[in-house]
């Protein structure tokens, strides 16, 4: 059975396939993209990304395939986090 890959259309508008179960931060930097990072245990949200609407702590999910196959990601900004 062929893998299926998702399309993840980032925040700096580059565009990459990826596979179920990659790991965020480093699906983003193959984008040229750097997700922030705090604690890496899922407690500060720090690395929350929006995928399609929805909240993720990129620290502690990997990548799912959803019913729609292209996700789209934005970050999410904290004032503070902001530098």
């Amino acid at each position: 059975m062929k893998e299926k890959k998702i399309k993840i259309i980032w925040p700096n508008k580059n565009e990459t396939f990826v596979s179920e179960g990659d790991d965020w931060f480093s699906s983003a930097e193959k984008a040229g993209l750097e997700i922030p990072t705090g604690c890496l245990t899922g407690s500060c949200g720090a690395c929350e990304i929006d995928v399609n609407g929805e909240t993720v702590r990129a620290c502690i999910s990997d990548i799912k395939i959803k019913k729609k196959c292209t996700l789209k990601v934005s970050l999410t900004t904290d004032p503070f986090w902001e530098k």
